[in-house]
């Protein structure tokens, strides 16, 4: 789907990676609807994008928040679901609150705002999904078992609404980023990411979203080849990977949760 012309909503806008994904389909000439909890972070990134966008500010854990926020939306021809909480650390340490805010902001959201705008979509033969997962959509890490399940659910989902949407004009992707420098939650924690497995960037996600619009890729990864075959043999066999990460992955988790306290 060439994205010049079209409307896309963009979830988490204001995040890091919210703003490159936003910047790479502003540059591809979309008009976008822009969402996040700050209203005045969604309009400074509005005023600095090429063209002209609409911002509707949302919390997506709140009830009902993704079904208003698709019908404001309107009849947009592209989801980007990015928004996401960082749900890390052991299970035991979350409040029924903040179990709750995590599954509904990283997994129900996504599902319900793809509920809300498929069917416009399928009688108008045209648009497309997009849901930011996570290479921990194909591998688990102790100390993050709340997070990592929404990104597997996402996953799953993405991938089984491809195929249910199939023939009809909608196209389904989801993105597995590796580790990610100058955003997301290596940089909200200031946890130090794996020495020797590399990062990418916010702008090289925001590339590969506008890419699987305009050429409707499957899944694609944004991470260094190491992370990806990496993550390729934890998914085919989980029981040696966990023997051999076990012990530094869940060090680094929980750094990353102690760095993120306060921030779900």
């Amino acid at each position: 789907m060439e994205l010049a012309g079209k409307t896309a909503l963009l979830t988490g806008a204001t995040g890091g990676l919210g703003q490159a994904i936003a910047r790479a389909l502003a540059d591809r000439g979309a008009t976008l609807v822009l969402s996040a909890r700050n209203g005045d972070a969604l309009a400074e990134l509005a005023a600095s994008l090429p063209g002209e966008h609409r911002i509707i500010p949302a919390d997506l854990a709140e009830n009902g928040a993704p079904e208003r926020l698709a019908e404001e939306a309107g009849d947009a021809d592209c989801l980007v679901a990015n928004a996401a909480l960082p749900a890390g650390g052991r299970l035991e340490r979350f409040s029924q609150e903040d179990l709750t805010d995590a599954l509904r902001v990283n997994l129900e959201a996504p599902v319900k705002l793809a509920r809300g705008m498929v069917p416009a979509m399928r009688e108008r033969g045209l648009g497309h999904l997009v849901f930011i997962s996570s290479l921990q959509g194909k591998v688990a890490f102790a100390n993050s078992s709340v997070y990592t399940a929404t990104k597997f659910g996402l996953r799953g989902f993405a991938l089984a609404l491809r195929d249910e949407l199939w023939g009809s004009g909608v196209g389904v992707s989801v993105i597995l980023p590796g580790f990610i420098r100058d955003a997301g939650m290596f940089a909200a924690s200031g946890a130090k990411a794996p020495g020797g497995l590399g990062t990418s960037s916010p702008e090289e996600v925001g590339e590969v979203v506008v890419s699987a619009i305009e050429r409707d890729r499957v899944e694609v990864q944004v991470a260094p080849l190491l992370q990806r075959l990496g993550a390729g043999f934890a998914h085919r066999h989980p029981q040696l990977a966990s023997r051999v990460t076990r012990r530094n992955a869940a060090r680094i988790a929980e750094r990353v949760s102690e760095g993120q306290k306060g921030k779900l």
